[in-house]
């Protein structure tokens, strides 16, 4: 061998040591990315509910960057050398894949070209079609605490820009709806920025987050938060965020008319008055922050209206010994059957339209598999509730077959209706979205 051709042969060893390792791994991790696709499909998870991203093949470059960000998992894996979304359904709008991605070959759209999700008409500073009407939060289709910080922050340093006070006395230059998360946010960077304030709350500090089931993760990012400093923790689950409201607000001084909502918000010259059912306030701005759920969708069955029928589990603790049917099959039905089974004596029966569960997270899909398979929860497949009685309930399979029993609670979780009509009685377009840019 002369020395040119050993030369050529240590080149191709070494390079052969360093490519193939590469090689295989990429091999690996396009078996890895089949088999999630797979997955994904069988468990419904590949079609969006609402906002997801969308990948332009000829931008990506395939870094894995916005894969690395994800915290939600498996929604994009790297797919013949392209970033591809297999898992959209399990999106929930954060946004770091799109701002990691460093050639912008990611976007976050809502509805697919088959799907359209109704959401309002907002500018990109959160103003409705309504000159001084902002919506923010999940309504305006973000959910995420730490994505509501960050949107209060955004629309409040809008609004200064604008010119943001009120000259006519008694108003205030800002009335926000609601005190959920996006509510606070707004309000507390408000109160910050010196800003004259009035937060109303329909409810309680926390909104619809105080209905999620006990000891349910809420938050894994820190954040800052106005006037009470550095929010951290691995993860903060449910009790623990609702105990940390309380803190922040007293801490802040921010004060929330609680247990008062709005009935109407009706422009004028200079502002809006608001009216609500203990009064009348009148405001420069409004920001609408009431969360996207609205009324709980009902299923127009007989006997829905008894008492023992709840739309949202918030603690689990007070059943105990119970017949419980819960109606549904999306996360909350889930979350609240998992924890429920768990309380003392309790039989927990799903009735679920479809054959199998679609669209849930796949941790909650591996718990309610193994709740199924302990005999904690039972399932009633491709069944529908026909009429609820103080005592009992009956259900439908799809041979038409009616079965009637035991019930001491009945929990529905259909889903909420869009405010739709508090929106348009404000003046608010409602757009639906057909794979439209957020």
């Amino acid at each position: 061998m002369d020395e040119n051709t050993l030369v050529y042969v240590i080149a191709a060893v070494v390079i052969g040591g360093v490519m193939l390792p590469f090689i295989l791994r990429m091999k690996q991790q396009e078996r890895n990315a089949e088999i999630a696709t797979i997955e994904a499909k069988e468990a419904g998870l590949d079609e969006p509910a609402t906002m997801h991203p969308v990948v332009d093949p000829e931008r990506c470059i395939s870094t894995g960057s916005c894969i690395d960000v994800c915290p939600e998992g498996d929604v994009l894996v790297l797919k013949n050398g392209q970033a591809t979304p297999i898992q959209p359904a399990c999106c929930i709008g954060h946004g770091l894949c799109e701002r990691a991605c460093p050639v912008d070959a990611i976007q976050l759209v809502f509805g697919t070209a088959k799907r359209g999700v109704d959401l309002p008409r907002i500018k990109q500073n959160f103003e409705t079609n309504v000159p001084g009407l902002y919506i923010v939060g999940e309504l305006a289709g973000m959910g995420l605490i730490r994505n509501a910080f960050e949107q209060g922050k955004q629309v409040v340093d809008g609004i200064l820009k604008e010119g943001s006070r009120s000259r006519e006395a008694g108003a205030a230059d800002l009335l926000v709806i609601g005190c959920g998360p996006a509510g606070l946010a707004t309000s507390l960077f408000a109160m910050e920025n010196g800003l004259g304030l009035k937060t109303i709350e329909r409810e309680d500090i926390g909104g619809t987050v105080r209905l999620f089931p006990r000891k349910k993760l809420v938050m894994t990012h820190p954040l800052f938060v106005p006037g009470y400093g550095r929010l951290t923790g691995p993860e903060i689950q449910k009790e623990r965020l609702m105990d940390l409201w309380g803190e922040i607000v007293h801490k802040a001084g921010l004060k929330v008319n609680t247990q008062e909502g709005a009935n109407s918000v009706v422009p004028r010259d200079g502002g809006f008055d608001v009216l609500t059912p203990l009064g009348q306030y009148r405001a420069k701005r409004v920001i609408i922050a009431i969360g996207r759920r609205g009324t709980p969708r009902r299923l127009g069955v007989p006997g829905e209206e008894l008492p023992k029928v709840l739309y949202n589990l918030s603690e689990a603790e007070a059943f105990t010994n119970d017949h419980i049917m819960i109606v549904g099959g999306g996360d909350s039905a889930i979350e609240a059957a998992i924890a429920l089974a768990e309380q003392p004596g309790n039989r927990v029966t799903i009735s679920y339209r479809q054959d199998k569960f679609a669209r849930i997270k796949p941790a909650n899909r591996d718990r309610i598999t193994a709740a199924i398979d302990k005999g904690a929860v039972e399932v009633l497949w491709n069944t529908t509730l026909q009429e609820i009685t103080p005592t009992e309930v009956r259900y439908r399979d799809r041979s038409g077959t009616d079965t009637v029993v035991r019930n001491d609670a009945a929990f529905i979780f259909a889903g909420g209706e869009l405010p739709t009509a508090f929106l348009k009685s404000c003046g608010v377009q409602i757009d639906t979205k057909f794979g439209a840019p957020r």
